[in-house]
């Protein structure tokens, strides 16, 4: 089974981290005017030459603010400093710039699969372009200037999204974190990145230190992380399907399925959990979808703000969790029916 259609890459995350050379970093930049200006530098050239569109964080509705979140369009922390900071995000929000967050740019490209060199082409471009009109904050020994001594030198974060359920069931998640996620000097998070709980038996590996290392290097042993994590949770899924505990697995899934399409109410924290042993049913073939990915972007359009940006307005919580029921249940009887015609 190939990567695209094994359900264990759901994406890729390009960062890369920059500074303006001349301004304090956002940790000691407290001239709103001078805040403004950034941005100004920052948009006006990058408007020119792409379809991107600016949202001042001070500007926004909270609604607009978190569904930017929810989507991982703007991190958590760009949303505490809302008078000096803005975003800019590209129409078809794969590559987004938020600035004045923990340094002046934190530019992103985040892709489905496993592209961490299609990406990083793709977000190198901008970086260029930016680049042309700004000075970056550079040394010569250090690299890139940053507000945190990690990402010195190419200021490169390479990311992946791994559904890993059947490692983290059977118990080998510490096992996968020690000898190879930390011993090759990647770290591990949950869904929000660092700081957040993994949710739904999805993680996101990255690289940790970017000085010393080459762009090259750290896409090349993220690559090969990810690759060797996609093994052993595929092997581990074998596991699961002849295991003494296959039918408790196997309960487990078919019960999920069952209240998700048949439930009146549905929470976006129970979609998470349901929705993910959904979709462990449909990689171990108790459940004809084919389409596994179709999963990932359920769950993200029924977030609370994703779901007010779909209405048109602000659903109560009870709207929301009906809404979300039914849309869901239809969903899913709708995938399993075309995996059924294959």
């Amino acid at each position: 089974m190939s990567i695209a259609n094994d359900g264990t890459i759901i994406s890729t995350r390009i960062r890369l981290a920059r500074n303006l050379e001349g301004y304090p970093f956002p940790s000691h930049l407290k001239d709103e005017k001078q805040a403004k200006e950034i941005i100004r530098l920052v948009s006006s050239g990058l408007n020119r030459l792409d379809d991107f569109v600016l949202y001042y964080m001070d500007a926004i509705s909270d609604d607009k603010a978190n569904f930017l979140k929810e989507n991982h369009l703007i991190s958590p922390a760009l949303l505490e400093r809302r008078r000096y900071s803005a975003a800019l995000i590209n129409g078809d929000q794969s590559i987004s710039v938020m600035i004045n967050e923990e340094d002046h740019l934190r530019e992103q490209c985040i892709v489905k699969g496993l592209r961490l060199a299609g990406a990083y082409r793709q977000l190198s471009e901008i970086d260029s372009k930016i680049g042309r009109s700004i000075k970056f904050a550079y040394d010569e020994q250090l690299g890139y200037l940053t507000a945190c001594p990690t990402n010195l030198g190419t200021g490169l974060r390479a990311s992946v999204m791994l559904f890993l359920p059947a490692v983290t069931i059977n118990g080998k998640l510490r096992e996968v974190v020690c000898s190879i996620i930390v011993n090759h000097g990647h770290t591990v998070r949950g869904v929000y990145g660092e700081g957040s709980e993994a949710e739904g038996y999805t993680y996101q590996i990255s690289n940790e230190v970017t000085l010393g290392h080459s762009e090259e290097e750290i896409i090349s042993q993220v690559d090969a992380t990810a690759r060797k994590i996609r093994a052993i949770e595929l092997a581990e899924r074998e596991r699961l399907k002849n295991g003494p505990s296959r039918l408790a697995v196997k309960d487990k899934c078919m019960r999920a399925y069952g209240i998700i399409t048949n439930c009146v109410v549905l929470s976006s924290g129970e979609l998470a959990s349901l929705a993910a042993d959904v979709k462990l049913g449909a990689c171990l073939g108790y459940i004809p979808i084919a389409n596994v990915s179709a999963i990932d972007d359920l769950v993200m359009s029924m977030q609370p703000y994703n779901l007010n940006s779909a209405a048109g307005r602000e659903l109560s919580p009870d709207e929301r969790d009906v809404y979300r029921a039914k849309h869901v249940s239809d969903y899913i009887t709708r995938l399993v029916a075309q995996g059924a015609r294959r």
